[in-house]
């Protein structure tokens, strides 16, 4: 026994830190990857695109893995849920946000989707967080407002413009919040996770275009091949490839630990930014993501806890 122990917790680790590896890493990407997608096109109807093409390729993800795409009344409500909160609330916050202010400061607003994502936890789902996760966390989002303080300063906005952005991306924030706790709750867990992404795409795609009618108009196209291989991108690594591998883990670690990865992102989409973009480093954003990435360290260093009992996870 004491030498199966091990071994078990290695492959739970995997399958915990692979997944977050990776949809952190392409997650970072998409920041930049989203300014391109705004101009021609409304981002109204360049959410609605994301979402359809993504929901017709998490079907055929579902399907590959034998999962079947019937739904009870339970699961259409629990996709509908999801599919509000997380694939049109959410994202049309980000993309109208963009169109305010710049990508860094909405990636680094994102990064206290921490906070939200414990409190509802903790409210929800009773995964009361311990003291050494508000610590870390206090930690991390500290470092996360000297990141905020260097965008702002760096930022050309004006005065109101930057206030719509942090508005709109708040929206979003809260919607993304929403989702990732309903879904890890006993009722959507019910329901196979491939099917249920599957689903709730394909809704939120439907709401994303009754809004993007009445807000943008009849739907209009850009020419650029550059528009539609980032629309492939956002649609097939950054929706379908990153959310069958963050659900689960939200379903494993709690919504609170799984919103860590968003503490890293802004400082890879820097990164990313310093090499593409010419971003500049500044003594008060090294700080920033030195002591965030201290904060998500610690925090998840820490003993996992698990959900409260809910039935079998059958995606």
């Amino acid at each position: 026994m004491s030498r199966e122990e091990p071994r078990a917790a290695v492959r739970i680790d995997a399958s915990i830190i692979i997944p977050f590896i990776i949809f952190t890493l392409v997650w970072s990407s998409t920041w930049i990857v989203i300014r391109g997608q705004l101009g021609v096109v409304s981002p109204q109807w360049s959410v609605a695109y994301r979402f359809a093409i993504a929901a017709v390729a998490m079907a055929v993800v579902a399907l590959w893995r034998g999962h079947s795409l019937k739904m009870d009344r339970g699961g259409l409500i629990a996709a509908s849920i999801i599919g509000f909160t997380q694939f049109c609330l959410n994202f049309n916050g980000v993309y109208l946000a963009e169109r305010f202010i710049t990508s860094g400061v909405v990636a680094t607003v994102f990064a206290l989707l921490l906070i939200p994502n414990s409190l509802l936890a903790w409210g929800f789902l009773g995964q009361k967080p311990s003291a050494r996760f508000l610590t870390a966390g206090a930690v991390a989002a500290s470092g996360i407002g000297l990141l905020f303080m260097h965008e702002l300063r760096t930022s050309p906005a004006a005065a109101g413009q930057i206030g719509i952005g942090l508005g709109l991306t708040l929206v979003g924030l809260l919607g993304a919040s929403a989702a990732n706790v309903y879904q890890a709750g006993e009722e959507a867990r019910r329901h196979p996770l491939f099917a249920l992404l599957a689903w709730s795409m394909a809704i939120g795609a439907a709401i994303d275009a009754v809004i993007a009618l009445a807000v943008a108009g009849p739907p209009t196209f850009d020419p650029r091949p550059s528009y539609w291989l980032g629309l492939l991108y956002l649609a097939l690594a950054a929706s379908v490839l990153c959310f069958s591998l963050y659900f689960p883990v939200v379903r494993k670690i709690g919504p609170g630990k799984a919103a860590y990865s968003s503490v890293l992102v802004p400082i890879i989409a820097m990164g990313l930014s310093t090499m593409f973009e010419g971003y500049s480093w500044s003594t008060l954003s090294i700080a920033g993501g030195a002591l965030a990435i201290g904060g998500m360290l610690v925090a998840l260093v820490g003993r996992r806890r698990p959900l409260p009992a809910a039935a079998p996870d059958a995606g």
